[in-house]
């Protein structure tokens, strides 16, 4: 009655009661002489037909075809407005909100970070580039505790945070989204969000409003009872944004966020992460995609081999040589000057 109702409900496995069991008992009282056995065949058909056409059961099926009478999603994504990407400076110049002293990571006989050093100001959009293997996503690992450095220090607005766990640098003020998605796909998208407002709110009700206003400043509160499953690619993003900012951050850690989406959803994204940054939050972000980085940081930050290869605005940054070279080998660096 489960799996035919609706998974991870409680109205789903109600359904499936008052569907399943009538219909089982009416078969065996008027066919089970004539053809025995014909309950469990009917039974049966019944659930393969519900996991082959609705894996998630009747109820969660029905809801999300209401929900795509509204709007379409790519409809919906259009709806943030696309004119609040302004690129603005608005760091701070005096204290850093972020200090990174000479971090080191080996893992093994892998130096993955060496001497790693950088400042980040508040209000800033701080790019983090490189090739692949240069130690970005490591560095982030660092910067929210999922990876203890073998030396250097981390300071957070003025807190040492050097080592401590990730439960407490999330307290502390640093949240983070990362590359690989991972929903709790049967939850609602709402009840994905809580979960990171629980890091700041331990009454049920206060972390559910805190959820829906994230939700709201990235523009998908219309979907917060849709279930994380249902989403597309660039609803997913979002949901994980909400996730993290429902955490109330004054440090955001965006781990390539724009991985997946289309030319139009890019821009879209950009929209939101401008609109954050202007409500007062500092953001990290890592991307591949250099010409989305050039429009939206107001500094870049260059790993290579684990080490910062050069520091700077971004139209300076990527004409460099060396910067060229990392990306595109020593062939391409000649070309630089031109």
């Amino acid at each position: 009655v489960t799996l035919f109702g609706g998974i991870g409900t409680v109205a789903g496995p109600v359904i499936g009661a008052l569907v399943l069991i009538p219909l089982g008992e009416i078969l065996h009282v008027h066919l089970a002489e004539r053809l025995p056995g014909i309950q469990g065949v009917v039974l049966g058909l019944a659930i393969i037909l519900v996991v082959s056409l609705c894996p998630q059961g009747i109820l969660p099926w029905l809801r999300e075809r209401l929900r795509r009478r509204g709007p379409s999603a790519s409809h919906r994504a259009l709806q943030f407005d696309p004119t609040a990407f302004v690129r603005e400076v608005a760091t701070s110049q005096g204290e850093p909100l972020l200090q990174v002293r000479d971090i080191a990571v080996a893992f093994g006989g892998v130096q993955a970070l060496r001497n790693v050093s950088f400042d980040a100001h508040r209000g800033e959009i701080l790019g983090v580039v490189g090739p692949n293997g240069a130690g970005k996503t490591t560095l982030f690992n660092v910067l929210n505790g999922f990876t203890p450095p073998a030396q250097g220090r981390v300071l957070f607005n003025g807190q040492d945070l050097t080592g401590q766990p990730a439960y407490r640098i999330c307290r502390a003020g640093i949240a983070r989204t990362f590359q690989v998605m991972r929903p709790f796909a049967r939850l609602s998208v709402l009840d994905n969000v809580v979960v990171g407002a629980y890091a700041r709110r331990a009454d049920d009700g206060a972390a559910q409003e805190t959820a829906r206003e994230a939700l709201r400043r990235v523009g998908i509160l219309e979907l917060e009872q849709a279930l994380a499953a249902s989403l597309t690619t660039i609803e997913l993003r979002l949901m994980e944004l909400a996730r993290a900012l429902a955490s109330e951050p004054g440090l955001l850690l965006l781990d390539e966020i724009l991985a997946g989406l289309g030319a139009g959803e890019v821009e879209h994204m950009l929209s939101v992460i401008a609109a954050i940054r202007r409500q007062g939050v500092t953001i990290l972000i890592i991307e591949h995609t250099m010409h989305a980085m050039v429009r939206i940081a107001d500094r870049l930050v260059v790993l290579d081999h684990g080490q910062v290869l050069e520091t700077g605005e971004p139209e300076h940054v990527i004409n460099l040589p060396s910067v060229i070279e990392a990306y595109l080998g020593t062939k391409w660096a000649g070309h630089a000057a031109t």
